[in-house]
């Protein structure tokens, strides 16, 4: 039988970790082994008893050390099979077995269905038949296909929350750069290395997890430094900037500017930015399109003219302005 190690990062959210060991608890296939990688500075207690050992391995940093700690829970998994988490997110029982069925025979970063819940979907605990009927799409995220598997052709879709890969293939395969400090891009980097590598990425239908509700802000104002950093870190490695979605919404907010010199803050985020940006509880998810049409007091469907012009406005974020 495959041998599979689950992986998770945290730092707090004790309650949505305690759902994530249930869900692997609850696996078809079990893991071999539950790794966290404990972002903080002591490890978690109260965790749900499991049929497999949990690890803990602490790695801090003065920022969220979101690279250096996926790379230290890969590097000390075991199972022929990774399968990455994120600390909100409860894996449904076939969430392993969806993965295998898929990944045989082929290599590659493989990425499963994420569906969103409401606040309080969890109180009550894990009834997955509950969960299935009351969880969404995200309505701006590419998804898996309806059913097998299929190419995802751009690097840029590539999101740590819930992938999966051959241990052979992580040995040998690019890391998560550890440049990359605080929130942001880090994701983006690792699909961008893993396609300039010549390794496929891959939906596959199956593979889901349940991404639990909890409150921040899209775009992510709250880690407006660490945004514009790890951009800049994208730049010196691949010519241009990522996460321009998020700098244009800075841009129409007045946070920052984007001049010859670089991207330039012309103030810090305040209460009206982070009450347009914060996910409310009526909210599965926040959504940075959202904002973006408040903000451009546009209609809620994006029509073709509109979605070129917004396109081209993020674009012009890529660079440095011309002088």
């Amino acid at each position: 039988m495959t041998t599979v190690s689950a992986l998770t990062i945290a730092a707090g959210r004790p309650a949505h970790l305690r759902n994530v060991v249930a869900g692997f608890q609850a696996q078809q296939h079990k893991p071999c082994e539950l790794i966290i990688g404990v972002m903080q500075d002591h490890d978690y207690d109260d965790l749900p008893a499991t049929d497999f050992p949990i690890r803990q391995i602490r790695v801090t940093a003065p920022e969220l050390p979101l690279s250096a700690a996926r790379n230290a829970v890969a590097d000390a998994a075991c199972g022929q099979v990774l399968v990455f988490v994120d600390v909100d997110c409860i894996p449904a029982p076939d969430f392993i077995a969806g993965y295998l069925a898929r990944m045989e025979g082929r290599r590659g970063l493989f990425m499963g269905e994420v569906l969103y819940l409401p606040q309080g979907a969890t109180d009550q605990g894990l009834d997955f038949d509950r969960l299935a009927g009351l969880a969404v799409k995200h309505s701006d995220r590419q998804g898996p296909p309806a059913q097998g598997i299929a190419p995802c052709g751009d690097y840029r879709c590539f999101w740590s929350l819930n992938f999966a890969l051959w241990r052979a293939d992580w040995l040998a395969g690019p890391r998560f750069d550890e440049d990359f400090t605080g929130y942001g891009g880090e994701d983006t980097d690792f699909g961008r290395a893993w396609s300039e590598a010549g390794l496929p990425i891959w939906w596959i239908a199956g593979g889901r997890v349940y991404h639990q509700y909890h409150p921040h802000c899209m775009p992510p104002v709250h880690h407006l430094h660490s945004v514009l950093r790890n951009t800049e870190v994208f730049a010196r490695k691949w010519g241009h900037r990522t996460m321009e979605h998020w700098l244009h919404a800075f841009r129409l907010m007045g946070l920052i500017r984007n001049t010859a010199d670089g991207l330039q803050v012309l103030r810090e985020p305040g209460p009206a930015e982070f009450a347009l940006c914060e996910q409310q509880g009526h909210m599965p998810y926040a959504n940075s399109r959202r904002v973006i049409d408040q903000l451009q007091q546009a209609p809620d469907r994006l029509s073709a003219d509109r979605a070129t012009r917004v396109a081209h406005d993020q674009q012009d974020m890529l660079l440095p302005a011309a002088e």
